[in-house]
């Protein structure tokens, strides 16, 4: 047995209850020893509701007839890792546009860290990685980690230190100095999370960034995700990869522009008497009976 704390599974196969231990957040990999069935365990952390980071009241957003937003009600907290999940069209990088100032809201109000949004003097403090990559694709790596920074007034030599720590964030170092129009599309996806965490925000917002990442660096990229949650960092995130979403303190499953349960994601499929997120959204829906 290695840390705590310590968690009870019961073996889907032959029903044997097993005793493993991680730590918060970790995914454990657990074989039972009396049928050899493999599963995986995972070590949600502790959230703190102290602090409040984002709170939303009825947002809304709709385009013409369509609702791509529906009245959404969510608060979220520091130091934690939010996941919104639902399938494409749900209204995930709707949301992220209007917390980021990108989208006008229809109706509804957002607090962030207490101001009501949008609100310029906050906005150090927020970083944005999109879905498509916002970068200078005729610039070189370099000059676009230079002039992210720039606009936050990072001093030079804080710009140097975090530029070094960004490239081996996202292993490349090599290409420091190559133009981003010649690298590859996973490759300028990871300059553009490199860009959005060069100022060290507190609140970061995430659109899909594992996408077109070998499983490999995914790994690296979510602890790294995890040692800035330790730091009191805030991360709302996007995510199609299951394995993700349970990584996450919390997560919204969204459908059609509504919130259709919130909540963490052993007691989402608690709830639901269901094994997978996946399964859990088509309970929900009423696809699958739990």
């Amino acid at each position: 047995m290695r840390g705590i704390p310590q968690k009870q599974v019961r073996c889907p196969t032959c029903n044997t209850v097993l005793t493993c231990s991680g730590d918060p957040g970790e995914i454990v990999n657990v074989t039972c020893p009396c049928c050899g069935e493999r599963g995986k365990v995972t070590f949600e952390r502790s959230l703190d509701t102290t602090t409040t980071v984002i709170e939303i009241q009825k947002l809304t957003k709709t385009f013409g007839k369509f609702t791509a937003v529906d009245s959404l009600d969510l608060t979220i907290y520091k130091g934690e890792i939010y996941g919104l999940l639902g399938p494409n069209g749900s209204g995930k990088t709707t949301i992220i546009k209007m917390l980021t100032g990108l989208l006008q809201p229809t109706a509804g109000t957002t607090k962030l860290f207490g101001h009501t949004f949008p609100c310029k003097s906050i906005m150090n403090d927020v970083g944005y990685m999109p879905q498509d990559t916002a970068i200078y694709i005729d610039n070189t790596v370099h000059e676009n980690l230079f002039f992210f920074g720039s606009i936050y007034g990072i001093s030079k030599q804080r710009l140097e230190k975090r530029e070094r720590e960004m490239l081996q964030f996202v292993n490349l170092q090599n290409w420091r100095d190559s133009l981003v129009s010649t690298l590859s599309g996973g490759m300028k996806h990871r300059v553009s999370l490199a860009c959005a965490l060069i100022h060290e925000p507190k609140l970061v917002f995430l659109d899909e960034p594992t996408v077109g990442v070998d499983p490999e660096l995914r790994v690296t990229f979510w602890e790294y995700f995890e040692s800035m949650v330790k730091k009191g960092i805030t991360v709302i995130i996007t995510t199609h990869y299951m394995d993700e979403a349970n990584r996450c303190s919390r997560v919204g499953l969204l459908r059609q522009g509504k919130l259709i349960a919130d909540g963490r994601p052993s007691d989402l499929k608690n709830n639901t008497r269901t094994n997978s997120l996946e399964d859990t959204f088509l309970a929900l829906v009423g696809r699958k009976k739990p």
